[in-house]
């Protein structure tokens, strides 16, 4: 019988005990920043054996950001793994800059990797310098480029997808 009772009393207690919590409120749900605008300002032919800029504007909601790292990545068409990194400096109000001069005709293309406030994006372009044989290009591996774009800083499957959407919109 005292078993009898004492359980009885363990379960009222443990009732009560668990009639009295209350449910934690609901975390807000995490913003998602804005994907960075980068604009390639970099002209899309240029002249062989002179400096050319490489220059790319950055912005976030609107703003400019002048805490961005961008790389400009440039390689001659067919020759990926011969490319180079090139850093940018900002120059003013989100604009970032770095020279590089081609020294033969031929078609080149450039990644603008701009990473800030934890998003990543990366633009491309084709530069065609001087006035190259174009049946002696070879041609770019595009499966090369998208496997490109799956590297980041951690950024959801939302963000690639607008960064993927985003070097649609840039690439000319």
């Amino acid at each position: 019988m005292k078993k009898w009772l004492f359980a009885c009393i363990a379960v009222t207690a443990l009732l009560v005990g668990c009639g009295d919590k209350k449910e934690p409120a609901a975390l807000p749900e995490p913003e998602m920043p804005e994907m960075l605008k980068v604009d390639i300002l970099t002209p899309k032919e240029v002249a062989i054996n002179e400096p050319i800029e490489l220059a790319a504007h950055v912005e976030q909601g609107g703003e400019n950001i002048d805490d961005a790292i961008v790389e400009f990545e440039v390689w001659e068409s067919g020759k990926r793994d011969e490319g180079q990194m090139i850093d940018g400096t900002l120059d003013k109000d989100g604009v970032y800059k770095a020279t590089i001069t081609f020294d033969h005709d031929s078609v080149y293309y450039m990644f603008a990797h701009t990473t800030a406030n934890g998003i990543h994006n990366m633009p491309k372009q084709q530069i065609t310098a001087g006035t190259p044989d174009m049946t002696q290009i070879l041609p770019e591996d595009e499966k090369a480029d998208t496997n490109m774009m799956e590297h980041g800083n951690g950024t959801s499957g939302d963000a690639q997808q607008g960064e993927d959407e985003k070097d649609e919109k840039n690439h000319h």
